[in-house]
């Protein structure tokens, strides 16, 4: 009964997102108050709808209701609670419920905090936003459901083995919660064009929104990495792998969205750039769920679906990027640019940061989408692999990393590269300096490397002088400093934070490439191996049962400078269902590096292979995510991205522009 009544609301939430769709806008063209307001109501009950039915299949999946054919492919009854319930959202049915769960979560904000709107705008934008939610329902009423029946079984097929895991729990609500939140930019900007309202006002809206999906896609993607790295077994924590790309792209698109929309609501200016940005980054996020879930893409994170679900996403993509852009083109030329700027300005600084993120973006696009091209036209089969990103990618954001900090330090309108230099002779001393100290600790190359470390710090160095610039560090009294020091904007330190952030992830991402230490070995019982100044001993291999799994669990003795300092524990593991063998590998966790190590099989003399890797300073990759993380979460408290405000204001036909 309780699946039916899932399966119900599912059904009911798509006739009250018909309705939202259609009313208000048609509310707003009109000028009827009446329509409009139908909105909110409409919003809230379709985010209720929507939960009891995400509630009824979760029930399933924590009582194993094997007559559910959804809980029956994916669960197990030996399954750890945890699992149960993250193997909700681990298949493509349970995901795309998620995945419109979270649309409606942002749909019912704008209309419970959006109270600073103006009614039609605010209508306008809840429609839109209605419409996706209109087409990705029908994808789970009629192509995706996962509320279908079947014969009571016994017993359920178990959950993909690589996806038990912690990480792999919290991992998608956050990248889906990124992928989903940029619907509210994109609704935002189709609502402006259909109004013909581009202003400072509207930048100001559509930040916080987008603020929100870049925070949760950064944690996302980060926590998709550090799972990748200690689960898969390889020792590396990206692999440029498509559906990697399809999280990373909209991330870079937002990040240039985010910049852009404050160039637009402090100056009027990049109207274009913001609108088109908007529109892009949820047409990447688009693009991700196809790749992600039509069957044209073999990888670990993938959903291997019917091809006929992805022919549905293609439709939904063209409808809705196709529709987008052609309504983009149609209304450019009310676009009007505001104030005008100098090259070197603040404003050119983040015009250089747009147009390196977009080529970026566009590099990771044509890697991910060619080898897909040349086999639909030609059948030959090609891979697009690390080589061609490193070579293509990495050169965009040199030139991006060393203009970051001067950004900041430049005056809007017309700015002195001079007096900003003068600001960050400081940061240009300490990165010297580094890289002088880089270059005599490895002498033997790789040659690049200390200046990627340099870079680095020159990121963070230079980010921490202009807020000591701001706070006039070294030129006022320290009571006076401490002060303004706590009054400084949470947007301030937000964009520190950030920006420190990517110094940060650069520092740790340069170290662990250039100086990996690799090696595969054969070991008995008892014998020492030293590997990158550690001495490690094997003292045996071990059976062990688990809840729902067995397995072989090596036994290693870490020492260092005479001294054990750490017993590892990688295991090969089977589990019951599905049957499927994985490898989870024991790490030596430490700040200067991870010693990683991986259990292989028993030779035909009773030794067994082991792998090492030692990576040199790989926790900074996740320490600086979660750094950027921190930061966006400080400027999206500031007060003046609030979204809520008294409901008086949402009629105002003049809204206050941004300060």
């Amino acid at each position: 009964m309780i699946i039916e009544i899932g399966h119900f609301a599912v059904l009911l939430a798509l006739a009250v997102a018909l309705v939202q769709m259609v009313l208000p806008l048609w509310g707003a063209r009109t000028g009827d108050a009446r329509l409009m307001q139908v909105a909110e109501p409409a919003a809230l009950a379709q985010l209720g709808l929507l939960a009891v039915a995400f509630a009824a299949l979760t029930h399933a999946y924590v009582t194993s209701d094997f007559s559910v054919e959804n809980v029956w492919a994916n669960s197990h009854s030996l399954k750890p609670m945890l699992y149960k319930v993250s193997g909700v959202w681990g298949n493509h049915e349970g995901s795309m419920l998620l995945w419109v769960l979270i649309l409606a979560v942002f749909g019912a904000a704008v209309a419970l905090f959006g109270g600073n709107l103006p009614e039609t705008l605010r209508a306008t934008v809840l429609s839109v936003q209605a419409g996706i939610a209109v087409a990705f329902l029908l994808f789970v009423a009629f192509a995706s459901n996962p509320f279908t029946r079947i014969l009571l079984q016994p017993e359920g097929r178990g959950l993909n083995p690589i996806l038990q895991d912690p990480a792999l729990s919290f991992h998608p609500p956050f990248l889906y919660a990124g992928y989903v939140g940029l619907s509210m930019a994109f609704s935002f900007a189709i609502a402006a064009l259909i109004e013909g309202r581009t202003d400072a006002a509207w930048a100001r809206w559509v930040r916080p929104w987008t603020l929100a999906a870049w925070i949760c896609l950064t944690i996302g993607i980060a926590m998709g990495s550090w799972w990748a790295y200690y689960e898969l077994g390889w020792g590396g924590w990206w692999f440029w792998d498509p559906v990697e790309n399809a999280s990373f792209m909209p991330w870079l698109a937002a990040t240039a969205l985010l910049h852009s929309a404050l160039v637009m609501e402090k100056r009027e200016a990049l109207k274009v750039w913001t609108v088109l940005l908007a529109i892009l980054a949820f047409s990447l996020s688009l693009m991700g769920t196809f790749l992600v879930r039509s069957g044209v893409l073999t990888s670990v994170h993938a959903f291997a679906v019917d091809p006929q679900r992805g022919i549905f996403i293609l439709t939904i993509m063209v409808v809705f990027i196709g529709g987008a852009l052609t309504l983009f083109a149609s209304r450019a030329p009310i676009l009007k640019q505001g104030g005008l700027f100098a090259p070197l300005s603040r404003e050119g600084s983040l015009v250089l940061n747009n147009i390196l993120l977009t080529t970026a973006t566009a590099t990771v696009l044509v890697g991910t989408l060619y080898p897909l091209a040349l086999e639909s036209v030609t059948g030959s089969r090609i891979s697009v692999g690390p080589p061609y990103f490193n070579m293509t990618f990495a050169p965009l954001m040199v030139p991006l990393l060393l203009a970051l900090p001067f950004g900041p330090s430049l005056a809007w309108k017309r700015g002195d590269l001079t007096a900003a230099l003068q600001r960050l002779l400081l940061a240009v001393a300490l990165s010297l300096i580094v890289v002088v100290g880089t270059f005599t600790l490895y002498v033997r190359g790789p040659w690049l490397a200390p200046f990627g470390i340099g870079l680095g710090l020159w990121v963070i160095a230079g980010t921490v002088s202009d807020l000591a610039f701001r706070v006039k560090l070294g030129r006022a009294p320290l009571p006076e400093v401490g002060r303004r020091l706590v009054n400084l904007p949470r947007a301030a330190w937000g964009g520190t934070l950030a920006h420190a952030g990517v110094g940060i992830m650069v520092i740790g991402i340069v170290a662990t490439t250039a100086w990996q230490e690799e090696k595969i070995l054969t070991v008995r019982f008892g014998e020492r191996v030293a590997f990158a100044g550690f001495d490690m001993t094997l003292r045996g291999v071990a059976p062990h049962q688990g809840p729902n799994w067995s397995e072989r669990i090596g036994l290693i003795s870490v020492s260092h400078g005479g001294n054990v300092i750490a017993e590892l524990s990688p295991s090969k593991r089977i589990y019951d269902a599905p049957q499927q063998a994985t490898t989870e590998a024991a790490i030596h966790a430490a700040w200067l590096g991870d010693l990683y190590v991986v259990l292989g099989d028993e030779t035909a003399d009773g030794a067994w292979v082991v792998r090492l890797y030692f990576n040199p300073l790989v926790r900074l990759i996740w320490l600086g995510a979660l750094v950027m993380g921190l930061g966006g979460l400080f400027s999206l408290s500031d007060r003046r991205l609030r979204v809520g405000a008294p409901r008086r204001a949402r009629t105002a036909p003049n809204p206050v522009p941004a300060e």
